[in-house]
């Protein structure tokens, strides 16, 4: 599929820099490079140019042409990588405004394009999209490793043998009133059993990719004045919360996010947790609970660690019990000040081993969208495992219930029923991707 128009968009970041690069894709791509460069460099070669609007010089750039089928988008596409100054990106911008043909690309697009051109397909574009987004390192290894096709592999070969199944089912019910000499359940039954084993280990793993995606939370829980946001200012290395002696300071949740062991984390300085007759600290005491509740992991801050039981907050296996003030406590028992560092690193160090617990054996579903996909085919394949173990099941309830879930690994990988997902796909990439 190629679009009649051709599009160009400002593909690096905005703003005064050493380089900056502007794509050009679509049917009039070379022929706009004629007009601004005299000439067409060779396909996915380098050349130094000078661009011209008309007899007015605009820049010395590099030109990179790649030809249809053989670019990102899978059309024409030209790449000027200009001097990065503002005045010199925007003349160049103007000049492609104005030739017949071009206009100024929507957000996503040159990526749906390559979508369109069955040059990426639907999990592989949500895999660049976590990719531009990634901030830790694992989160650049896990989008990666999904644009590159890890998600689309499994389910081409999911897909292999759930059409090998079929086949062999349709071809009992074709002669069914005939003798067929082999009994074809049991490699059928073998063939289903496979794939439900390794849809079962992705949807296992979908929790843990979700984290590494989104990132984890962990609340600093205690009561007033026990050294919570001096933790949290120490860990963060900049004052982010208030300190005070007085008791009771913080009244709504302050969050800083970390980049830990290549995770996202966000920590949480909620309010003391006590008894109040303040109406608004009250309120600050109630947010801290909830939210407390449904982090994925809790430091509890104490005097002495039997205080945990008066939080009203469960106590889960990767919870941390530490004391506060460790500078001014005298125990065995582990404890962390934020004002001396004392405590901090080993924290820290804790808090590294729960999350990257947490995340091992992490799958390649990475979206809400992906599991539900997964989740309707294993469905499909459970039921169908079912018929073709009893006695008196039907074939044709069988096949119905393949065919079922290989549409929906159809839709994972955008063969069908995608059009209500790439709006808001699309809507989160940059102009120029």
């Amino acid at each position: 599929m190629e679009n009649g128009d051709t599009i160009f968009a400002l593909a690096s970041a905005r703003g005064r820099a050493g380089v900056a690069v502007i794509r050009v894709s679509g049917p009039e791509a070379f022929p706009c490079v004629l007009l601004l460069a005299g000439t067409i460099p060779a396909p996915r070669t380098t050349s130094l140019r000078t661009l011209r609007d008309g007899d007015e010089p605009l820049d010395q750039a590099l030109v990179l042409t790649f030809e249809k089928g053989a670019s990102f988008t899978g059309e024409d596409v030209v790449e000027l990588h200009l001097h990065g100054g503002v005045a010199v990106v925007q003349s160049v911008l103007s000049v492609l405004g104005k030739m017949p043909g071009l206009r100024t690309a929507e957000p996503g697009e040159f990526t749906r394009r390559a979508l369109e051109n069955n040059r990426m397909d639907l999990p592989q574009v949500e895999g660049l999209a976590d990719l531009i987004e990634a901030e830790t390192e694992a989160q650049r290894k896990q989008a990666l490793k999904v644009m590159r096709g890890s998600l689309s592999e499994k389910c081409d070969q999911w897909r292999k043998k759930l059409m090998r199944a079929m086949a062999l089912l349709e071809a009992v019910i074709d002669f069914a009133d005939e003798d067929v000499p082999v009994d074809v359940r049991p490699e059928v039954i073998e063939l289903l059993t496979a794939v439900y084993a390794q849809l079962i280990e992705q949807i296992s793993g979908h929790k843990a990719s979700e984290r590494i995606r989104d990132g984890f939370e962990v609340a600093l829980v205690g009561a007033p004045n026990i050294g919570k946001s001096t933790l949290l200012n120490a860990i963060a290395g900049r004052d982010v919360a208030i300190t005070s002696e007085i008791a009771g300071t913080t009244r709504d949740v302050i969050e800083v996010r970390l980049d830990l062991v290549g995770l996202p984390i966000t920590i949480l300085d909620l309010a003391g947790i006590r008894e109040s007759s303040d109406e608004i600290e009250s309120l600050g005491i109630g947010r801290a609970v909830e939210r407390a509740n449904v982090s994925d992991i809790r430091v509890f801050l104490v005097e002495k660690e039997s205080d945990v039981d008066s939080f009203g907050i469960h106590l889960h296996e990767d919870d941390i019990i530490a004391l506060g003030k460790a500078d001014i406590v005298d125990s065995l028992a582990f404890s962390v000040s934020g004002k001396t560092g004392q405590g901090v690193d080993t924290l820290l160090d804790r808090l590294s081993a729960v999350v990257s617990g947490k995340v091992s054996g992490s799958s390649s579903l990475i979206r809400q969208r992906h599991l539900e996909a997964i989740e309707k085919a294993e469905h499909n394949l459970s039921s169908a495992i079912l018929g073709l173990k009893a006695e008196d099941s039907l074939n044709e309830l069988i096949a119905a219930d393949l065919r079922f879930a290989v549409a929906a690994l159809d839709s994972l990988v955008g063969r069908l029923d995608i059009e209500d997902v790439l709006g808001e796909i699309f809507a989160g990439f940059c102009i120029g991707k």
